[in-house]
């Protein structure tokens, strides 16, 4: 059986999800707990379905949890010039928004949710 998952974008960077795995993204506004749409949804596979968004897909969107939201580990940037005597340090801790994805819902219909109907035809 093949998994479900999306191309999503979010902060200028692209991310592949899946229902039940979480991803560390830029920050975006939502409490902890709180649940958030992720509209931005480039491509889709479903059951060995594949949608191509143009740019993105119609009627697809991502439904995912804020887990935590904090800060990740400082990087240095070290300005460096030989022989002038010239040295800058300094660092960046760029904000994150951890996201528990909880399904990823297309044409308004959730694949779970289509998944049993497809079942309860079928028997």
């Amino acid at each position: 059986m093949a998994s479900t998952y999306a191309i999503i974008e979010t902060g200028g960077k692209q991310y592949r999800v899946q229902p039940g795995k979480s991803i560390s993204i830029e920050k975006i506004e939502g409490e902890t707990g709180s649940t958030v749409e992720l509209d931005r949804v480039l491509l889709v596979s479903q059951d060995d379905k594949l949608s191509v968004g143009t740019p993105m897909v119609e009627g697809a969107k991502v439904v995912a949890e804020v887990t935590e939201q904090g800060r990740a580990k400082k990087i240095i940037i070290l300005k460096y010039k030989s022989k002038t005597r010239y040295a800058v340090k300094t660092g960046h801790r760029q904000w994150l928004t951890k996201l528990a994805i909880k399904e990823i819902v297309i044409d308004g219909a959730s694949p779970s949710a289509a998944r049993s109907k497809k079942a309860a035809d079928g028997a």
